[in-house]
């Protein structure tokens, strides 16, 4: 098939060239045409390139549906990026129902992320940098999700982390999203540095037993080389093996946010709600489950690490369930719900049903970029407050918002016939039936899905207390605003209520002119106009529409791929299993409570659960009752709101504790020791001066009786060596 998919790369110009045209031309033309016109111009240009990859995406997709499931691989190769002795990589990039199936989820759902965000967004007045941002994630991610070899995937992976950098912190004059930004970059780096170690070791393991591997290529890092020969890579090697698949397991959780690595993400809010939604759903945080499903052979040969990755996925899935209930800020109940979704496609994986955890990604992409979306659209309509208990009632102002993201709370919370059930009892059917995961005798793949099974009632209970606090609740909060011309701006943005500001309103990167230039363009008094005598009112077009959309895919998607095993027969040959170790059987019978059920009803027994608990306790207002406080709730939500302490104690240790290490290394290191070495010889250096500098008394008596007992020495120095050398004679 080679040049046939030469197109494919149209997926990655096309995005490249709008970014450019953002970064160059943005400012110009908004200036020429005015700023509304402007706006309007450049946000087309920013949509156009991400839909028409989308379509260069289908179109691949269908021609390589066109082909025996055998051969559905292709390689385009731009040209050799290095070449040394006994090693070569090439700029390549692999086509394959995979990274088809990724790139349709990037450019698909983050098209409708960036139409959605030019209404969103309409009124920043750095609009063009925001795109040019937007537009060159897209392009690194679809470089990782397209790579042919390890190498060039890095080179997505890492900036697909500067996109993200640069996005969080987009507001950088206020102190918290600077801090936000720097802490999802400075976490990632701890993920990266074991992938950079990982794919290290993996070339260690070939380049040393290159003769007895007796590989065919020197493309050490090509996904082709691997798993042409990865029996004989892996298969000899169970703790080489081992290693490289843990240590790419730790690259996976930084950008995956899994414990302990998970913290950076919640805090990546402080970005606008689009880049929040493009993180979550299309792109960053799936690249650690992509590395991992595309790497999958090196875990099949590991079942050590395939153990460890259920296991943390499915511990952190139930940790950042238990955060979630504690959560009042609309954006950061569903950070952490983004977190416990990643955790069940790491134990998918970690089980070996890697097709369920993609099937996962590509159903929680739906559901999760439309939960976002539509949380931006109530903040929209809320005068950018993202407290939930100032909610209540939006049903009746917000329709079209309401009625999507009942949908996405309904598939993430696993209501039979959306997308999430299908995918979730996938991943809870290969878990349950695996034996792959084990760690001596013990399977810690099925324990994990068990816990998954308890973490999915959690869901639906957590969800379902995000739904009813903003939709029905009957506090109605909002009313109680003051009038606009009262109310305290100080907060820019989506910052409400996310963390302290710095030592001005604005941090101390705006004069008093920038700011009042600020207020007047960004109109200020349209956007945080919410009053008790003004109701909040529906988003425009440009931000319902993709609700629209995600709301059919999030009903569809599941049904549709999960017929027939379509989903599963699409990623063969490229993600099935090359062990014959996962016995997949979605029906099977499971003793629970005495009775034998199947594992549909488990599922369905969780969600209903979840759904029946929080709308007892939420439709009465429980937990606003003293009684519940006293029982322990209230303990437990202020536990939960910290993250149980183990942000502040990871904090405390590696910012605290860095510091006091550096202060120690400086005062016994750098003061000591070479600020010592230093000094210690200059002082001899003096004290040998000082010595001389006695000898040296101007007087002629002194230095005539120097040169006398010089003379006496030299003499009595030669009489010596004459007797020496004459009594040797």
């Amino acid at each position: 098939m080679k040049g046939q998919f030469d197109a494919i790369m149209w997926t990655l110009w096309l995005p490249l060239i709008g970014s450019l045209v953002q970064a160059l031309f943005g400012k110009w033309v908004i200036g020429r045409l005015g700023t509304a016109s402007g706006r309007r111009v450049m946000g087309f240009l920013a949509v156009l390139p991400v839909f028409a990859a989308f379509g260069v995406g289908v179109w691949a997709t269908a021609k390589l549906a066109s082909i025996e499931p055998d051969a559905r691989v292709a390689t385009v190769t731009l040209f050799d990026w290095i070449r040394i002795q006994g090693l070569r990589v090439p700029m390549e990039f692999r086509v394959d129902t995979l990274s088809l199936t990724m790139v349709l989820i990037v450019t698909g759902v983050g098209a409708l992320i960036h139409l959605y965000a030019t209404g969103y967004m309409g009124e920043e007045r750095d609009y063009p940098r925001f795109f040019t941002y937007m537009n060159l994630f897209i392009v690194l991610m679809l470089v990782l999700v397209l790579a042919g070899n390890l190498a060039v995937m890095f080179i997505g992976w890492e900036g697909v982390g500067l996109c993200s950098y640069l996005l969080i912190g987009f507001w950088y004059r206020d102190l918290s999203n600077a801090r936000a930004a720097n802490k999802a970059f400075i976490v990632n780096r701890i993920g990266d540095w074991g992938m950079t170690l990982g794919m290290f070791l993996l070339v260690v393991l070939t380049v040393g037993n290159w003769d007895k591997l007796s590989l065919q290529s020197d493309r050490l890092l090509s996904f082709d080389t691997i798993f042409a020969n990865m029996h004989s890579i892996f298969g000899g090697h169970p703790v080489m093996t081992t290693a490289i698949a843990l240590l790419l397991f730790v690259g996976a959780c930084g950008k995956s946010a899994q414990f302990p690595l998970y913290f950076w993400l919640p805090d990546a809010m402080a970005g606008p709600t689009p880049v929040s939604a493009l993180i979550h759903a299309a792109t960053m945080v799936t690249a650690g489950v992509f590395m991992v499903n595309r790497m999958h052979v090196v875990f099949e040969y590991s079942p050590v690490a395939s153990a460890v990755m259920a296991a943390i996925g499915a511990f952190t899935a139930f940790f950042a369930a238990l955060i979630a209930f504690g959560q009042t800020d609309i954006k950061r109940v569903l950070a952490y719900s983004t977190v416990s979704q990643l955790g069940f496609m790491f134990v998918a994986c970690g089980a070996g049903v890697y097709w369920a955890g993609i099937f996962h990604v590509t159903t929680h992409a739906f559901f999760k970029a439309l939960l976002f979306l539509g949380a931006g659209a109530v903040i929209y309509a809320m005068a950018h407050e993202q407290d939930m208990r100032s909610y209540g009632r939006l049903w009746k102002y917000l329709p079209i918002t309401a009625a999507t993201m009942f949908v996405a709370y309904l598939a993430i919370s696993g209501v039979p016939g959306l997308s999430g059930y299908y995918s979730k009892e996938a991943i809870l059917g290969g878990a349950l039936a695996g034996e792959h995961a084990t760690i001596g005798t013990v399977e810690l793949g099925v324990y994990s899905g068990w816990l998954a099974l308890f973490v999915a009632m959690l869901t639906a209970w957590y969800m379902t207390r995000l739904t009813w606090l903003t939709f029905f609740g009957k506090t109605e909060r909002w009313r109680s605003l003051p009038a606009p011309e009262e109310q305290d701006h100080s907060e820019a943005h989506e910052t409400h209520g996310h963390e302290e500001h710095g030592p001005d309103e604005h941090g101390f990167f705006y004069s008093a002119e920038e700011m009042a230039a600020r207020e007047a363009e960004e109109g200020h008094e349209e956007h945080h106009g919410l009053d008790g005598s003004h109701a909040p009112r529906e988003a425009p077009p440009s931000m319902t529409i993709p609700l629209i959309i995600l709301a059919a895919c999030s009903v569809g998607a599941g049904f549709y791929l999960e017929q027939g095993d379509k989903f599963k027969t699409w990623l063969y040959p490229s993600d099935l299993p090359v062990l014959e170790h996962v016995r997949e059987h979605p029906n099977v019978l499971f003793r629970f409570l005495g009775f034998a059920v199947n594992l549909p009803a488990l599922s369905i027994f969780a969600a209903a659960c979840g759904i029946f608990c929080g709308v007892l306790i939420y439709s009465r207002g429980l937990p606003r009752r003293e009684g519940w406080n006293l029982a322990g709730w209230g303990r437990f939500r202020r536990a939960a709101r910290r993250q149980f302490g183990y942000d502040d104690a990871l904090m405390s240790a590696a910012v605290d504790g860095g510091r006091e290490v550096g202060q120690a290394i400086w005062l016994n290191f750098d003061a000591g020791i070479i600020d010592g070495a230093v000094n210690g010889i200059a002082r001899l250096f003096g004290l040998l001066g000082s010595g001389l500098r006695r000898a040296q008394t101007g007087l002629v008596r002194s230095y005539a009786l120097l040169m006398l007992i010089g003379g006496v020495a030299l003499i009595g120095w030669m009489a010596y060596a004459l007797w020496r050398f004459g009594g040797g004679q």
